[in-house]
C-alpha cells in the first residue's frame, strides 16, 4: 500500500517538477532566458507587429486642407484664374496621403534594416527583468507588466524612424508625440494568479525534482515485485507529463482564440507564447520518451516471453561470434573470464554511470535519452560478446602450452 502511494504521488509530481525547473531555469535566469527569447528578434511575425506599432506611432499628419489654400490664395494673387485656384485647393486630401505615405515607406524600410534588429535583440537581451516581474512582481525593463498586460516598449525604434523623417525632409516628424510606445505582447486576467504560482515554483524549483526521484525510487524499493513497479512508475510519469503536454496545445489554442483587442497581433502573441514555452515542451516530450525507455529496459530484464527470446537471440548471437573468434585463435584472456564471472555487477555499474551522466546532463532533450541508450546498448553487446569468449575459456580449461618448452 504504501508503494502504491508513493509511486502514484511521484508520478502526479514528475510534470509539478518539470514546471519547477522551467520557472527556476529558464523563466528567472537571465542568460538561459535571453537563449530562449533571441530568436524572437528575427521572427517574421514579430518583426511585422512592430513595423505596424511603429507605422502607427510615427503617423505624421498635415493640414492639408491649411497649406493648399495658402498655396492657392498666393497663386490667385499672381494672377492665377479662381478656377484653377480651386483646384488646388482640392489636392489637400491627396497632400495629406503622400505624407502619410513617406513616414511609412521611411517606417517600414527601418524595420526592415539590421538596426531595427539590433533594437529589437537589445530589448530582448534585457527582456529578462520583465518576465521576472511578470512572474514575481518584481524588476523592470524593456519589456513591461501591467494588470495581467506584458508590454514592450518600442520608443527607441519610434525615436529613430522621427529622426529619419526629419532628416528626409518631412519636417512635420518633429511634431510625433513621445506617448503611447508599447506593443502588446500578452495580455491575460490571470497574470496576477501565475506571479503567485511562480513565486512558489521558484521556492521549491531546486528540490523538486529531487524529492519526486526519491518517492518514485522509494516507492519501487519497497514494492513487492519492483520491476513492475519499475514499469508503472516509469509509464505513470510519461502519461502524466503527456496529460499536461496536451494540456499546454489546448492552453495555446485558448489563448489564440480569445485575444483581447489590446494584443496586435495574433501570430507575434504565438511567436512569444511559443518560445517562451520551448523548453517546457522539450522537457515534457524527453520525459515521455524516457519513461517509454525505462519501461521497455524493465520489461526486457523480467520473464516475459518476449522478453526472453531477445535475450535468447543476443546470447546465441555473442556465442556465434566467440566460437568464430576462436577458430582464428583471438580470445581475451583474464579479461574476457572475469567480465564472464562479473557480467550483472558490471552491467549495474554502467547502467548507474548512465544514469548519473543524465541526472548530470544541463537540460536533457530527446537526442540525449537515445544518445544515452544507444551508448547503453553498444555496451551491452561488447560486454555479451566478452562475455561469451571468457565462458568458452572456462569450458575449455587451461591450454596445454605450446612452443620449445613444450617438448622438453
Amino acid at each position: 500500500m504504501a508503494s502504491a502511494v508513493l509511486i502514484v504521488l511521484a508520478c502526479v509530481l514528475v510534470p509539478v517538477s518539470v514546471l519547477t525547473v522551467w520557472v527556476h531555469d529558464i523563466a528567472l535566469d537571465t542568460d538561459r532566458y535571453v537563449d530562449t527569447v533571441k530568436p524572437l528578434a528575427s521572427d517574421p511575425a514579430i518583426e511585422e507587429a512592430a513595423r505596424n506599432r511603429i507605422v502607427q506611432a510615427v503617423d505624421v499628419r498635415v493640414d492639408g486642407k491649411r497649406v493648399t489654400a495658402e498655396l492657392a490664395a498666393w497663386l490667385q494673387s499672381q494672377g492665377l484664374p479662381p478656377t484653377a485656384a480651386q483646384a488646388v485647393k482640392g489636392l489637400a486630401p491627396q497632400l495629406d496621403a503622400a505624407v502619410t505615405g513617406a513616414a511609412e515607406k521611411v517606417a517600414t524600410r527601418f524595420v526592415q534594416s539590421d538596426r531595427f534588429e539590433k533594437v529589437w535583440t537589445g530589448a530582448n537581451r534585457a527582456a529578462h527583468s520583465a518576465v521576472v516581474h511578470a512572474l514575481t512582481g518584481k524588476g523592470r525593463g524593456a519589456v513591461g507588466v501591467d494588470d495581467g498586460t506584458v508590454t514592450l516598449d518600442v520608443g527607441t525604434a519610434v525615436d529613430r524612424v522621427r529622426q529619419e523623417l526629419v532628416d528626409a525632409g518631412v519636417t512635420p516628424a518633429k511634431n510625433i508625440p513621445d506617448t503611447d510606445k508599447q506593443m502588446v505582447l500578452f495580455k491575460s486576467d490571470k497574470l496576477k494568479r501565475m506571479q503567485g504560482a511562480a513565486h512558489a515554483l521558484d521556492v521549491v524549483g531546486t528540490w523538486m525534482p529531487v524529492l519526486t526521484v526519491f518517492l518514485g525510487a522509494a516507492g519501487v524499493f519497497l514494492a513487492y515485485q519492483r520491476r513492475r513497479a519499475l514499469v508503472k512508475i516509469a509509464l505513470g510519469s510519461a502519461g502524466a507529463a503527456l496529460v499536461v503536454a496536451i494540456g499546454l496545445v489546448v492552453a495555446r489554442r485558448f489563448y489564440l482564440d480569445h485575444l483581447p483587442p489590446q494584443v496586435q497581433s495574433e501570430a507575434a502573441a504565438a511567436a512569444v507564447f511559443d518560445h517562451l514555452l520551448h523548453f517546457l515542451r522539450v522537457t515534457l516530450r524527453t520525459v515521455i520518451v524516457l519513461g517509454v525507455v525505462v519501461a521497455l529496459g524493465a520489461y526486457f530484464v523480467g520473464p516475459g516471453r518476449g522478453a526472453r527470446a531477445v535475450r535468447g537471440t543476443s546470447e546465441r548471437t555473442a556465442d556465434s561470434v566467440a566460437r568464430w573468434a576462436d577458430t582464428r585463435d583471438i580470445h581475451t584472456g583474464r579479461v574476457g573470464t572475469w567480465i564472464a564471472n562479473n557480467r550483472r555487477w558490471l552491467t549495474i555499474g554502467v547502467l548507474l554511470v548512465l544514469a548519473l551522466v543524465f541526472a548530470l546532463w544541463n537540460h536533457p532533450t530527446i537526442l540525449t535519452v537515445l544518445l544515452l541508450v544507444l551508448i547503453f546498448l553498444a555496451v551491452l553487446a561488447l560486454i555479451a560478446l566478452l562475455a561469451a569468449t571468457g565462458r568458452r575459456t572456462l569450458t575449455a580449461g587451461p591450454r596445454a602450452p605450446t612452443g620449445p618448452a613444450s617438448s622438453r
